[in-house]
């Protein structure tokens, strides 16, 4: 059945005029064209009056939920209290909040606040550079670190423009954006996620100042690092003398408090968060060594690295993320027992689904994010999930989903997200719609 959606599409057109190509990030520009204009909980509505349970959540932000009530008591407090963004000297409450996250993630023992984890890995491998005078960094292949120049390329890149898998060695550099200077990408090195020769290889032969990673691939699903991964990644950083970033901008305080890294065991030099920091408000995270974090405040000024925002630790921003916190430690971390419960119910669930339908498909998950892929075993990196997975399947699987009322972000691989306001009736519920599709499938 087809969604109706006649004043989406007429929303859509109307703005066109005025916004190219109706959408103000071009990563919202999907089919079908819904136009959501309210959420609660982990349900969402669109314009056209149609309810969906929401799997997507904004790509992820949204761990409590969509207007949770207590983060929102806080953003309200705010407003009726006269606070307001001077932009001059600190304040109790940015303060407040860089000691929560310094409490809540072992390897950040001080931590700078910015408007996005975008800005937030920028200024993470400027730091990097400034840190080991090296220019060259090294990002993975089907991870996203950012819109800016040096890591905005390679994520989804069809393997017909990179080549088959080689290890060790590297990739060609694929971007994702015009305007991007060939003098930038001289300085970036691609390699495949769980694949330390090719990291040994390119540190070797380069001056590598930083290698940045999500410790597990979420833009592309959920792609597990392998055991040992990361923590050779952790042995190589200190052998050649570069920094290993880990990009928790969608990991962190989603799989744990402490991030994935506490998950892990493995003690990254700089981290980056953002997205569930602040359950969807505006806000990111640079933080790590204090010798590193430093370099913000050096009194050489020919070595001090520029940090700067009008809208840095906005108090509306602030409060959000503060309330969000708060209520992640709270309960001997109530949340996250619930969502990896619900993370459990929906894996079996789907798992039943398809072994009884007898279509080869996996379900790989971590705590709340998960994916379905439509091969016979769970990707090791972006070549395997490229070769193996059945793409038009999917999408097929997500249009079928989303004209049934279950809300998954309409392109191949990406992540479902499960919050705390998720309930089981909604986990059963979409169990239940899901057997219906892969039937009609």
């Amino acid at each position: 059945m087809a969604l109706k959606l006649h004043k989406a599409k007429e929303i859509l057109e109307r703005n066109k005029r005025f916004i190219p190509g109706g959408v103000v990030s071009v990563n919202r520009a999907v089919e079908p064209p819904i136009v959501f204009v309210k959420g609660r909980g982990g349900h969402v509505w669109d314009a056209d009056g149609n309810h969906y349970i929401d799997y997507h959540g904004a790509f992820g932000p949204f761990i409590l939920g969509h207007n949770d009530p207590e983060v929102n008591a806080s953003v309200e407090a705010v407003l009726r209290s006269g606070v307001t963004l001077m932009g001059s000297g600190t304040n109790p409450w940015e303060g407040e909040l860089a000691e929560l996250i310094c409490r809540a993630v072992p390897s950040v023992e001080q931590v700078q606040l910015t408007n996005s984890g975008s800005e937030a890995t920028y200024h993470a491998l400027r730091l990097a550079r400034a840190h080991t005078n090296r220019t060259d960094l090294i990002v993975i292949q089907g991870g996203y670190n950012g819109w800016h120049n040096d890591v905005a390329l390679n994520v989804m890149t069809p393997l017909s423009a990179i080549g088959p898998r080689v290890s060790p060695g590297e990739y060609a550099r694929c971007p994702l954006s015009a305007g991007i200077p060939d003098s930038v990408l001289q300085h970036v090195y691609v390699v495949n996620f769980n694949d330390l020769d090719s990291v040994r290889y390119v540190a070797a032969r380069h001056p590598i100042a930083a290698i940045i990673l999500e410790p597990v691939l979420q833009n592309i699903g959920v792609v597990k690092p392998e055991p040992g991964y990361l923590a050779g990644l952790r042995k190589l950083a200190d052998d050649f003398g570069f920094l290993l970033i880990f990009d928790e901008v969608k990991t962190g305080f989603r799989h744990a408090l402490g991030g994935y890294q506490s998950i892990c065991n493995v003690r990254p030099d700089l981290s980056v968060f953002g997205k569930a920091i602040a359950n969807g408000y505006p806000m990111g995270a640079i933080g790590g060594r204090a010798d590193l974090m430093a370099y913000f405040t050096h009194p050489d000024q020919a070595k001090r690295v520029l940090i700067a925002g009008t809208y840095n630790a906005h108090p509306v921003t602030v409060a959000a993320a503060i309330a969000t916190l708060k209520k992640l430690m709270a309960n001997g971390s109530e949340v996250f027992r619930h969502n990896e419960q619900l993370g459990q119910r929906m894996e079996a669930g789907l798992n039943e689904i398809f072994r009884a339908a007898s279509r080869p498909a996996v379900v790989s998950r971590q705590s709340s994010a998960f994916c379905v892929y439509f091969m016979d075993h769970a990707p090791r990196d972006w070549h395997d999930l490229a070769s193996h997975h059945d793409f038009a399947l999917d999408s097929r699987y997500r249009l079928a989903l989303i004209e049934r009322g279950i809300y998954h972000f309409p392109l191949a691989t990406k992540q479902g997200s499960i919050c705390f306001a998720h309930t089981e009736a909604d986990i059963d519920q979409t169990l239940d719609i899901t057997k219906e599709v892969v039937r009609a499938l």
